[in-house]
């Protein structure tokens, strides 16, 4: 069996960085892929996909990255399901990132500088994943 993505795009909004109960950092980024063909009007549309960073690399995308930054990212999709606030069944499809690298650099005065070596690396392991914990 193999779940593998690789993605390049663009951040459609600022990171959303979060900790758990227990203190474990997750940062939601959505990035907007193009389409690699045009609509019936002859424009390009894009895919905005919902990824989501755990542990030191979530810190590290929240605070070095912004809206507009071009990244990769490499991970596995997950689908999960929740009942919302209605007690209606929802599913959610959403890229559990393994590797993100920034593709590019900050605009000027931006704030915050670049790292000196990229946003990547491994989880390495599996952590437990409890639904219950997302803050989003």
């Amino acid at each position: 069996m193999l779940n593998r993505v690789i993605l390049i795009g663009r951040l459609a909004r600022e990171p959303e960085l979060r900790y758990t109960p227990n203190g474990t950092a997750v940062t939601r980024l959505v990035i907007a892929v193009d389409r690699p063909f045009t609509n019936r009007q002859g424009e390009r549309e894009a895919d905005f996909i919902d990824i989501v960073v755990w542990q030191k690399q979530a810190e590290t995308c929240a605070n070095y990255l912004g809206k507009g930054r071009l990244v990769a990212v490499e991970g596995r999709l997950q689908i999960r399901s929740y009942d919302d606030s209605q007690g209606i069944r929802r599913r959610v499809a959403e890229v559990v990132a393994d590797n993100v690298r920034f593709l590019d650099r900050p605009k000027e005065g931006s704030g915050g500088e670049q790292p000196s070596t990229l946003a990547e690396g491994s989880l390495g392991e599996d952590i437990p994943f409890n639904e219950d914990e997302v803050p989003f």
